[in-house]
């Protein structure tokens, strides 16, 4: 019987109606005598340009499920997030999930069952809510030291969650991994993303992919991305704190950066044009390989002033959109957040520097 996954791959691009009929007439010819043609091939597969759309205000629900535990670092997510969320215009939420933490030891790697719901509960909310959302393996620490080790853990992963939810709607993204870098250099991370491509199409077909570089999800890691040339349901993601000065002053993970206290974004000519020109560099690299693009993280921490935060963050936002980025702010809420869980209030002026 053939795989979900070869007919994917042979038939990716085609119009709905040609797809149809020549998928029809492709598994009839290769069909034993008399046996049935299952109706689960004739499945269209999403237009990845629309689909990028749907994420087009996209929040980061971080520091909750990518924490070694939820709540370690100060978020629990609720139900009540997710509908202030959509009432406030956003369109879409990115759920990062440390799986990594939360398997067996030993080979098939079982996903801890709690945090599987847990993550399903989440993506109820979105879908409640008519958003989209993402979920991505992120803080996956040890992929990142020693990715020899962790590649059958890492295929594993993904076959569970392709398994887990493929009946959920196409507004389900699949990220494949947040900000590969150290060990995990570029080269190595071609080869990851490939096995882990087909690992997913194997088993799910429709769901768009988002795939971003190595060397921390940055631009500089671009020109080094090889994306399969027969996967054509996948969103180009890459992540921007630049000037890095600016948006990490004061960042308590951050060594020496007490030195960039004081550093402002005053929206000079000058400054706007660093942004603009890196941007420019990303849209001219995703037409070459037509693939639309996510800006799948931004944002000035805290400890920088708000009017600098408030300029920044708009041009970038702004900017992304003008060059038809959809995007991602990093995050709802601590330290770079947009939302004060505390007193349950939105941070007015940067809620409006994005939803405009």
């Amino acid at each position: 019987m053939l795989s979900h996954s070869f007919l994917y791959r042979k038939f990716a691009g085609m119009t709905a109606p040609c797809f149809l009929i020549t998928l029809i007439f492709f598994v009839s010819s290769c069909s034993e005598p008399n046996e049935p043609v299952s109706s689960s091939y004739l499945v269209e597969i999403p237009d990845p340009f629309v689909q990028n759309k749907l994420l087009a205000k996209t929040i980061n629900l971080g520091n909750a499920l990518e924490a070694p535990n939820e709540g370690d670092w100060g978020v629990v997510l609720k139900g009540v997030y997710f509908e202030k969320i959509k009432e406030v215009g956003f369109t879409a939420v990115r759920i990062p999930v440390r799986w990594s933490a939360h398997t067996s030891a030993e080979f098939p790697f079982i996903i801890d069952p709690v945090l599987m719901e847990r993550v399903g509960w989440a993506l109820d909310q979105a879908e409640k809510n008519s958003l989209a959302a993402i979920i991505n393996i992120h803080h996956y620490e040890e992929i990142f030291s020693d990715p020899l080790k962790e590649k059958e853990k890492f295929l594993a992963l993904w076959k569970q969650i392709a398994e887990k939810f493929i009946n959920r709607p196409t507004t389900l993204f699949y990220e494949l991994l947040n900000e590969p870098h150290d060990q995990l250099d570029a080269e190595l991370w071609n080869n990851f993303l490939d096995e882990a491509i087909d690992t997913i199409r194997a088993i799910d077909s429709t769901h768009t992919l988002i795939i971003g570089t190595a060397e921390w999800g940055s631009i500089s890691a671009m020109n080094k991305l090889i994306l399969p040339q027969e996967e054509k349901n996948s969103i180009f993601t890459f992540h921007y704190y630049s000037p890095f000065q600016f948006t990490h002053q004061g960042a308590e993970w951050v060594d020496g950066s007490n030195a960039w206290l004081g550093t402002s974004w005053n929206g000079f000519q000058s400054e706007k044009e660093v942004i603009s020109l890196d941007f420019l560099k990303v849209k001219t690299w995703a037409r070459q390989h037509n693939v639309p693009v996510l800006l799948g993280e931004f944002g000035a921490y805290s400890k920088a002033d708000m009017e600098s935060r408030i300029r920044w963050t708009q041009y970038v936002a702004r900017s992304a959109e003008q060059d038809s980025f959809s995007w991602a702010y990093w995050e709802f809420a601590l330290g770079f957040g947009i939302y004060d869980p505390d007193i349950n209030t939105w941070r007015e002026p940067l809620l409006e520097a994005l939803i405009h």
